[in-house]
């Protein structure tokens, strides 16, 4: 039951009434939140804490920094259980506030709005939350990925952080794997999916001198999805035609997903207007295709309606819908729901929108696969 206001007063008032006539240090010297574990700080009343948190998110709608709500949940590992407690999800507000939030599905009723940066000489992509309708401001920086060519093969490497790219930084996110011709792409995540999930075999999927952040999630690489690009043997004049195949939990999140710092209150891949193909291991699979464009006889080129979104025509612009039949690849897509669309707007900048089901994370992932040249597809 939440406190009264003069209650939650008093208690305060009384947790530094010993306090008033000691010295406060300099910030310096403030010790960092993990010595503070045994503090009065971690000692306070869940009721008086959990009210504390409630107001701090409840008051903390300037958006990208909630530094109020971060700096809560960095006091001690009860602050933080809490505040995951109270802190709202991506699925119902699209803030994205903790890490762990870049996993998990994008709002319901609107759209992300993001976008891609490109430097071309390091081969490296970095992606932003847009936070005004400019596409020239950054925005909120949420995860870089950087493209490496192992002999036949491409790889993307998906970061936390935009100059650490080792597959053993706890700033590892994940990664994506093309096959000789760039036309087949593997989504690795990596934490586990769901409860159980085994991390893939073969030297492709493996996380060499792996930091173990916990004992109960296994690391590795664990395969969450695939992108195709269909041939177009005949050079028939059309714009690419793409299939993805996007694994999502069922229902909640497992345990090993909650131990991984998840946020419980989500229920990934609750759209009602989408089919799944469900496995015997508890996942299923979203399958999303590429929006058919119609021929504009007058600009005499193929068009999308990206409502002002994208601005530059190029091959590389798309738009994702599910199909509504999950067992038929090819099917017919619900062409009014986008949940995903990416399109270009300068010589190294793009933008992306995605909703759920998808996750930062996967969107960004599916975008990655339209850089680079695809002849046997255009």
């Amino acid at each position: 039951m939440p406190l009264s206001r003069s209650l939650l007063s008093r208690r305060i008032s009384n947790s530094f009434r010993d306090r008033q006539g000691e010295t406060a240090p300099e910030p310096d010297s403030i010790p960092p939140p993990s010595d503070m574990a045994g503090s009065s700080w971690s000692a306070m009343l869940p009721e008086l804490l959990g009210e504390i948190i409630r107001r701090v998110e409840e008051t903390e709608d300037r958006w990208p920094q909630r530094r109020d709500v971060v700096t809560c949940a960095c006091v001690s590992k009860k602050w933080r259980e809490i505040t995951l407690d109270f802190a709202r999800s991506p699925l119902n507000s699209g803030k994205i506030t903790f890490p762990s939030c870049l996993k998990l599905p994008g709002p319901r009723d609107f759209s992300n709005q993001c976008l891609i940066k490109r430097n071309k000489k390091t081969s490296t992509f970095y992606l932003y939350l847009a936070l005004t309708p400019s596409f020239t401001d950054k925005g909120k920086f949420l995860l870089a990925a950087r493209r490496f060519r192992t002999g036949a093969y491409t790889e993307y490497i998906v970061s936390l952080d935009a100059d650490d790219f080792s597959q053993g930084s706890n700033a590892y996110v994940g990664k994506l794997r093309s096959d000789f011709l760039g036309t087949n792409f593997t989504v690795y995540d990596s934490q586990p999916p769901h409860n159980g999930a085994k991390p893939s075999n073969g030297k492709a999927s493996r996380r060499f001198a792996s930091k173990q952040i916990s004992p109960q999630v296994p690391a590795g690489n664990f395969e969450v999805g695939h992108v195709s690009y269909k041939f177009n043997l005949l050079k028939s004049r059309g714009p690419r035609r793409m299939v993805s195949t996007l694994r999502c939990p069922s229902s909640s999140l497992s345990s090993s997903s909650s131990s991984a710092g998840l946020c419980l209150d989500q229920k990934p891949c609750d759209v009602t207007k989408i089919m799944k193909k469900h496995n015997k291991d508890g996942s299923s699979f979203t399958i999303l295709k590429n929006k058919a464009p119609r021929w504009h006889e007058h600009l005499q080129c193929w068009c999308l309606n990206f409502h002002g979104r994208v601005t530059v025509a190029s091959v590389k612009n798309f738009q994702l819908v599910a199909t509504v039949d999950q067992s038929q690849p090819s099917g017919k897509g619900d062409e009014e729901t986008v949940l995903l669309q990416f399109g270009k707007v300068g010589d190294d900048t793009f933008t992306m929108d995605y909703r759920q089901p998808l996750s930062a994370f996967q969107a960004f992932a599916i975008c990655l696969t339209s850089f680079g040249t695809k002849l046997a597809c255009e």
